[in-house]
């Protein structure tokens, strides 16, 4: 079934674009939102993220997941917006007071509330996070990827877990 609705895209059978659009496009809007300051960011990712879909299916070879190809070029689009933007925005980073070193339970919260509190973190520790948290790459890869040195991912990565951790301890007054 999953090749049929492939070959179809790579025969640019608009039904069958339709289809996987309608297929993966919740779930690749999700990760969109994480590498968006807004919706309104991340439907405009998602949408040049399926254009280039479209356009590189031939490009599949059936060695791995579907899905998985579809993310990776909705990553990189993500990216390249996260690029795009001024330097100037990754050096308005807000100055956080020191957080303990100790174990905090924090409470939970639904994956909505994740994502907001994502979406509010500066451009670069949004982008380190997502690649490092959600897409299991390792500093070198992410530094390589976002052209920075890995002493910044892995600052970056620690300063977005601190401001994550301390918007969710004061939110719920932990």
């Amino acid at each position: 079934m999953e090749s049929e609705l492939i070959e179809g895209c790579q025969n640019r059978d608009r039904q069958s674009q339709s289809k996987l659009y309608s297929l993966l496009a919740p779930k690749m809007l999700v990760v969109c939102l994480r590498y968006t300051k807004s919706r309104e960011e991340a439907e405009e990712v998602l949408q040049k993220g399926f254009l280039i879909v479209f356009q590189k299916i031939s490009l599949f070879r059936f060695e791995g997941s579907l899905e998985g190809w579809v993310r990776k070029i909705m990553v990189n689009c993500a990216l390249q917006e996260v690029r795009a933007k001024s330097p100037m925005q990754y050096q308005t980073l807000q100055t956080l007071p020191d957080i303990e070193d100790k174990e905090y339970i924090l409470p939970e919260i639904s994956a909505k509330e994740l994502i907001a509190l994502i979406q509010k973190l500066p451009p670069m520790y949004r982008a380190v996070f997502n690649l490092y948290v959600f897409e299991g790459m390792k500093h070198k890869e992410i530094a390589s990827l976002l052209n920075i040195s890995e002493g910044t991912s892995k600052s970056n990565l620690s300063d977005a877990k601190k401001i994550l951790q301390k918007t969710v301890m004061r939110q719920n007054k932990v």
